[in-house]
């Protein structure tokens, strides 16, 4: 499988009053073209920071970081970023909100909005195109954003908690959702949770980082079957969790 995100020792130290943070340390992670990754670890250890790394918004203090051979800032508009709210502006409606980023970015030619129109068709927000963000579930708006990240037609999608502000059975039915769609557009994808089961469920792999400053300290290979809810029903999945769980918990002590 050809690597199309490199992060080689990578480290990012930040200054405050108190002196020099480090906040990230010698970080080594290569992830697949179409491959869905997860990043687990403590609260605060720096996994953000990791992913406004891989997007080229935080330059790393050292180390080299490679988006299909070449640096971030040379190839942004390959990188979607899903963050923790929608952000959908209410006074647009469904369609207008997800045509934004393809304006932003001056690709709004006949083809990509037709591209946006057939993504809304296929993942039934069709008959929901001329309504506003106030008038869908919380489910339902972040399939927006969703869709309005992959109309600008990413290779890369950067999740930072992008399910944290549903509630449960919400967070279950719209992350099971993503998932699928994000295996059918065959987009690689890197995620960001506090949710070791969310992790499990959606991966291929998934790396535990240690307290801050984070490094990786193990990544786990998931060879159950593919689609979240079949793997939350596998008798290896709660072995999985239990495992990372401890190896989370055990850094915390």
């Amino acid at each position: 499988m050809k690597n199309i995100v490199e992060l080689k020792n990578i480290s990012k130290n930040y200054h405050s009053k108190e002196g020099e943070v480090a906040a990230v340390t010698h970080v080594d992670l290569a992830v697949g073209e179409g491959e869905f990754v997860s990043i687990v670890g403590p609260s605060g250890c720096g996994k953000s920071t990791l992913l406004s790394i891989i997007a080229g918004l935080v330059t790393p203090s050292a180390g080299e970081i490679l988006i299909q051979g070449q640096p971030p800032k040379s190839c942004k508009s390959q990188i979607g970023y899903m963050l923790q709210k929608d952000h959908l502006f209410p006074w647009r409606n469904i369609l207008s909100n997800v045509l934004l980023g393809l304006e932003i970015q001056k690709k709004l030619t006949s083809q990509n909005i037709d591209y946006a129109h057939e993504l809304l068709e296929k993942y039934g927000l069709g008959d929901f195109k001329k309504h506003r963000p106030r008038e869908l579930s919380g489910g339902m708006r972040q399939r927006v954003a969703l869709i309005r990240t992959l109309a600008s037609r990413p290779n890369i999608l950067l999740l930072d908690e992008p399910f944290s502000a549903l509630d449960y059975q919400t967070r279950l039915s719209v992350s099971d959702e993503v998932g699928a769609i994000l295996a059918t557009e065959g987009v690689t994808a890197i995620l960001v949770t506090h949710d070791i089961a969310e992790a499990i469920a959606l991966s291929d792999r998934v790396a535990v980082m240690s307290h801050r400053p984070c490094t990786v300290k193990n990544i786990h290979n998931i060879n159950m079957k593919k689609g979240a809810a079949t793997r939350r029903k596998s008798s290896e999945f709660p072995q999985l969790f239990d495992k990372i769980w401890e190896e989370l918990k055990k850094d915390e002590e």
